[in-house]
């Protein structure tokens, strides 16, 4: 049974956010990919029972990816800020789900101080990739535990 286990498991935990500014409404728009089984175990940390994305109603789960998004991500235009996170929803794809919200930036600015925690508290592994796209620019960041916070300028 342990082999079975061992099977579904994948090799190395990561996520991937894809971040673009919109300059006409001062938002920035969020795509990020996680594993299924990952945030699965995430959310389920605390729960009377697990929780499962496929099969967890939209309305219990929605505030449960909301609250986790917000204790693991703060987006700001200055250290220590943490603008609202607007989470919109997620879909699935194969044996990963996107999870797609914006963050209205509260002023112009020339970057954002990042903070990216996701998953971290559960896999000491964890990486963050950060893909964003600003003023024309591409810019790309890791995030690993003890380096959880950047400064991404554009």
């Amino acid at each position: 049974m342990l082999v079975a286990l061992a099977a579904w498991a994948h090799p190395y935990h990561a996520s991937i956010m894809e971040a673009k500014l919109n300059p006409k409404t001062q938002q920035l728009e969020v795509a990020l990919k996680v594993f299924t089984d990952d945030m699965e175990t995430a959310l389920s940390q605390g729960a009377a029972r697990p929780v499962r994305l496929l099969e967890t109603p939209a309305a219990q789960l929605t505030p449960l990816i909301s609250n986790y998004l917000r204790r693991s991500i703060a987006v700001g235009t200055k250290p220590g800020e943490a603008l609202p996170l607007n989470y919109l929803g997620m879909e699935r794809e194969k044996d990963a789900h996107w999870i797609y919200f914006s963050v209205k930036l509260n002023k112009r600015t020339q970057g954002i101080n990042l903070s990216h925690r996701l998953l971290m508290e559960q896999f000491s592994d964890q990486m963050n990739i950060v893909n964003l796209e600003a003023n024309g620019k591409k810019l790309s960041a890791l995030f690993r535990s003890g380096n959880d916070t950047q400064r991404i300028s554009w």
